[in-house]
């Protein structure tokens, strides 16, 4: 693998944090002796361990940290200390005012390890927060793709049921037929083409909802008692595209069929950013056949409510005493 390098963004916390940790004591300590130590060989010393802490972090821990090779990995931090303290003794003798004490020998050994240590802490933070971040982003590249196929999808049963429908107005010469007929436009051309767009118009989507409830009204007639109440007050809201539609596929396809009195009620209102959303259906629990692709398209909801909309959601999804329903209050961007 590959070792990683530094982000553009992270240099800057790297060159800023690095003076103030260290510049600082060498300011302070400026034509000093430090325990016996000149401040040339402090400096010389901080930049030293420096290079040695993006060294450990980025090439040794990376590199040969691993199941085979974890030994060689101990050995050269072995030899990395070892050698760092005899060159530095040997530079220091030199010095004509050095004097070898308890005091020099530990500041000489002992600060090489904190800087191992704090790149071995850092390496290991930065890999979580690497990983986290590959792993948010092959999440959405797959929650992208499940949208466009989420998008692209348009019920065939759906598709079949609405023709038959306007079939048999065409034979009648209903005056019926032009109107459902552009709805029915309106609804293709919404998931074709519109849905596309990142973000849409929240009155976009009502749109489109009233345009599917007004079909599937169509279809049934007065078989389902089906209600639709929209109030918006923030038509400049946007919204991620056919996020709430399938809530409504939902109720149709399970809440209607081998029901007494099926009904479906829908409400939808929008205030001061704030979208309140609600789908209620009855349905027969005996009745709990479901095909192969059931709850897809509510798992791709819940999914990409909570990549997109993160804590600005609550989604609460209930099933009792023979009604479901399904209460969705999120904050428009």
């Amino acid at each position: 693998m590959k070792p990683a390098s530094i982000s553009f963004s992270s240099k800057w916390i790297h060159a800023i944090a690095w003076p103030l940790l260290l510049g600082i004591p060498g300011i302070l300590l400026w034509d000093q002796q430090f325990f016996g130590l000149s401040v040339s060989f402090y400096v010389i010393t901080t930049l030293y361990h420096i290079a040695l802490f993006y060294f450990n972090a980025f090439y040794l821990y990376p590199k040969l940290l691993n199941r085979k090779t974890w030994w060689l990995y101990v050995i050269c931090l072995f030899a990395i200390v070892a050698v760092s303290g005899f060159a530095k003794v040997f530079f220091l003798q030199f010095d004509p005012d050095f004097r070898f004490t308890p005091m020099t020998q530990r500041l000489v050994f002992f600060p090489l390890m904190p800087f191992l240590f704090a790149s071995i802490i850092y390496r290991l933070v930065y890999d979580r927060i690497r990983f986290e971040r590959m792993e948010k982003e092959a999440r959405a590249q797959r929650l992208d793709a499940e949208l466009k196929l989420l998008r692209s999808q348009v019920s065939p049963h759906f598709l079949f049921n609405m023709l038959t429908n306007m079939v048999s107005m065409a034979r009648l010469k209903s005056t019926l037929l032009e109107p459902s007929l552009i709805r029915l436009s309106e609804l293709l051309r919404y998931m074709l083409y519109e849905s596309n767009e990142e973000k849409i118009a929240i009155t976009k989507e009502i749109e489109h909802i009233e345009n599917y409830v007004a079909l599937q009204q169509l279809r049934f007639g007065e078989d389902a008692t089906i209600t639709l109440t929209i109030q918006n007050d923030y038509p400049e809201g946007m919204i991620e595209p056919m996020l709430l539609v399938p809530f409504i596929e939902n109720a149709f396809k399970h809440g209607i069929g081998m029901v007494k009195e099926p009904f479906i009620q829908i409400s939808l209102t929008v205030k001061a950013h704030i979208l309140d959303f609600c789908v209620v259906n009855n349905y027969n629990p005996a009745n709990q056949s479901k095909d192969r692709h059931s709850g897809i398209g509510l798992n791709n909801v819940r999914n990409r409510l909570e990549l997109l909309y993160a804590n600005n959601y609550q989604l609460n999804i209930t099933n009792e005493n023979g009604l479901y329903t399904v209460h969705l209050n999120c904050k428009l961007l």
